[in-house]
C-alpha cells in the first residue's frame, strides 16, 4: 500500500485514473505501475453526446526511471463508441495520444536531445535510435501546428545549406528579429526560384507587406523570387555583407595562388603556406603571424595589393549612409578596376552591377550573420551524426534544433 501511495504522489494528479498495483522487477532492472480505472461514462468530444465501452486495449508508456530501475505504467485502455463518430481510444492524462512515452519522459528526452547527440542521449535515456527518432519527429510536428498562422515576418535571411557532397543543397529561411535568436522559418529542397517560391507562397498577403528586408547574397534565383512575391521588394534587398566580404577573400586567395606558382617555378616559395595569413583582417592577426605578416608586407607583391585592396572595402560597412557608401565604392571601385589583378576587378564589376542593394544596408542594418550561426549549428548537427541519410530528417533535426517551436507535449507537471 505504500508503494501505491508514493507512486499516486510522484505521478501526480492522473484523475480518475489511479495507481492500482505496483510491480518490481529486479531481473530486468525495471518498476511496472498498473494504472486503473473505476466505472466511467464516457462522452463523444465531438457531439458530447454518450458513448458505450466497446472494448479495451492493453497499453504501456515509458515513464521517467526510479532510481536504476526503468519505469513503465500499464493500463487497459477503453475503446469507446458511438455510430455516428466511430471508436475512439480514451485519452489518458499522463501522455498523449498515440504516445509510447509519458509526457515527462518525453520533456526530458527533448531536453537531453536538444544538449546532446542522438547517440549519448540514447545511452543516457536508455531508449533505441529510432525512438529517439520518433520523439524528434512528434514535437517537430506539435511545434508546427502550434505555430501562429500569419504571425509577422519582418526581417528575413534567406541561404542554402549543403545536406551532403557535391550539388545537394537546402534552401533556409531564418527570421532575424534581433532581440532574440534567430529562428529557421523554412526549409525547403534545393536552391532554385521555385525552392524560395514554395515559402513566399505560403504565406498570407498580409505577411508578404509586412516584410521590411530580406537578406541574401547575390544568387539570382532568390532575387528572381523576392521581386515577384513581396512587394515593393527591390528597395527591400539586402545584398549579405558576410557573402561580398567572402567574394573578397576569395579574389585575394586566386592572385595569391596564381602570384605563388609564378614565384615557385623560379624557386621562390615566400607565398607557400601563407593562404590563411591573406584572410586575416588586420586586427585579428594572430602574434604568431607578426614576423613573418611584417616581412611580407614590405615587398612588393601582387597578393599584398590584393589584401590592401579588401582591406580597405572592409571599411565600406562602418559608414553611415547610403549616400557615404556611395561616394566610398566610387573610390574603391576605381582602385580595385585599375590594380590589374583580374580576379579583383571581377569581383568589383559584380559588386558595381548589384550597387543598390548592397547600399540597402545603410537603411535595414541587416546581414546573414544570424542565419550563418544557424549554418554553423547546422555543421555540427551534421558532425554529430556523420551525416544524414535523408532529408526529411536532415529537415527535422533542424526544426528540433533552430526552428523555435513550441517541442513540449501539452500535459506538464
Amino acid at each position: 500500500m505504500q508503494d501505491i501511495q508514493l507512486y499516486q504522489q510522484i505521478l501526480g494528479d492522473t484523475r480518475p485514473w489511479r495507481v492500482e498495483r505496483v510491480i518490481l522487477n529486479r531481473e530486468t532492472q525495471s518498476i511496472e505501475m498498473e494504472m486503473a480505472l473505476p466505472e466511467q461514462v464516457w462522452a463523444c468530444p465531438a457531439c458530447h453526446a454518450r458513448m458505450h465501452v466497446h472494448g479495451y486495449e492493453r497499453r504501456h508508456w515509458r515513464h521517467l526511471d526510479s532510481c536504476q530501475y526503468r519505469t513503465i505504467l500499464t493500463a487497459d485502455v477503453p475503446r469507446v463508441q458511438r455510430d455516428t463518430h466511430g471508436t475512439q481510444t480514451v485519452q489518458v492524462p499522463w501522455a498523449e495520444k498515440h504516445g509510447r512515452f509519458t509526457a515527462l519522459f518525453e520533456r526530458l528526452a527533448i531536453d537531453l536531445l536538444q544538449a546532446r547527440s542522438t547517440s549519448a542521449a540514447c545511452d543516457i535515456l536508455r531508449i533505441s535510435w529510432d525512438e529517439a527518432d520518433g520523439i524528434k519527429q512528434r514535437p517537430v510536428r506539435r511545434g508546427l501546428a502550434r505555430k501562429q498562422v500569419g504571425a509577422p515576418l519582418r526581417r528575413l535571411c534567406v541561404d542554402e545549406k549543403s545536406f551532403g557532397r557535391g550539388q545537394d543543397y537546402v534552401t533556409l529561411v531564418v527570421q532575424a528579429p534581433g532581440d532574440r535568436p534567430a529562428t529557421v522559418e523554412h526549409i525547403s529542397d534545393g536552391y532554385t526560384t521555385a525552392s524560395l517560391d514554395a515559402f513566399r507562397q505560403s504565406l498570407t498577403r498580409e505577411q508578404l507587406a509586412g516584410v521590411e528586408a530580406v537578406g541574401m547574397d547575390l544568387w539570382e534565383p532568390y532575387w528572381i523570387s523576392t521581386l515577384a512575391h513581396v512587394p515593393e521588394a527591390a528597395r527591400k534587398i539586402v545584398h549579405d555583407p558576410y557573402h561580398l566580404v567572402s567574394y573578397m577573400n576569395k579574389a585575394v586567395n586566386m592572385v595569391r595562388q596564381q602570384e605563388h606558382r609564378v614565384l615557385h617555378a623560379i624557386g621562390d616559395d615566400r607565398l607557400s603556406g601563407t593562404k590563411q595569413l591573406w584572410l586575416y583582417g588586420i586586427e585579428r592577426l594572430p602574434p604568431r603571424w607578426q614576423a613573418r605578416w611584417d616581412e611580407l608586407r614590405g615587398q612588393k607583391l601582387k597578393t599584398g595589393r590584393a589584401w590592401a585592396i579588401k582591406e580597405m572595402f572592409r571599411d565600406f560597412w562602418t559608414l553611415s549612409t547610403a549616400e557615404d557608401g556611395r561616394l566610398f565604392f566610387k573610390e574603391w571601385y576605381a582602385w580595385a578596376i585599375r590594380c590589374g589583378l583580374q580576379p579583383i576587378k571581377k569581383v568589383a564589376r559584380m559588386m558595381k552591377a548589384h550597387l543598390e542593394n548592397i547600399l540597402t544596408f545603410f537603411v535595414h542594418r541587416l546581414s546573414n550573420a544570424s542565419a550563418e550561426g544557424l549554418n554553423n549549428l547546422i555543421q555540427s548537427l551534421i558532425k554529430k551524426v556523420y551525416g544524414y541519410r535523408t532529408r526529411e530528417r536532415f529537415k527535422t533535426d533542424i526544426l528540433f534544433h533552430a526552428g523555435g517551436l513550441d517541442l513540449y507535449p501539452a500535459f506538464s507537471q
